[in-house]
């Protein structure tokens, strides 16, 4: 049954489609959220998540940042991947390995709603926050990926 849950040694495969979504200001949306596994856990991240089955990243992507923001995108508007990493993590009591692409889209303003969350999400996201790049570099706080800020000047430029 270890396996089923998956373990540090066999994490369960998980594919992802994440979002950065970057105001007119240059400010990054980042949620923040809590591993029901582990109390006390707090951390920052990007829009997305995992894919439904036979669900392309276009296609997760853009019903995730509906999802969760409330924000409508096409195709064209989320454009092509900039960035794939994966990443070995726990997450209420299992542990993944998430292969994830992440898209770039540009907003002038967007007022979050976080209506369209569903269950897991109501109970481990609690806030969002725009991110000017320069705090985020200077936080203490943990973010997820690490050197994001970094990543995102390296993709968008100073």
């Amino acid at each position: 049954m270890v396996a089923e849950l998956g373990s540090a040694d066999q994490p369960l495969p998980r594919r992802a489609a994440r979002v950065l979504l970057l105001d007119a200001d240059g400010r990054l949306l980042l949620f923040r959220g809590t591993d029901p596994g582990r109390p006390g856990s707090r951390y920052w991240f990007t829009p997305g998540g995992g894919l439904e089955p036979g669900e392309t990243m276009v296609e997760g992507a853009i019903r995730e940042v509906r999802e969760e923001t409330g924000l409508g995108l096409t195709p064209a508007e989320l454009g092509e991947p900039v960035w794939h990493n994966t990443v070995d993590f726990p997450f209420d009591l299992r542990w993944y390995r998430q292969e994830q692409d992440f898209f770039l889209v540009r907003v002038a303003s967007w007022e979050v709603t976080m209506v369209g969350f569903d269950a897991e999400e109501l109970r481990s996201i609690d806030t969002f926050h725009w991110w000017p790049l320069a705090d985020l570099e200077s936080t203490a706080e943990e973010v997820h990926p690490p050197g994001l800020a970094g990543l995102v000047r390296g993709i968008v430029g100073p």
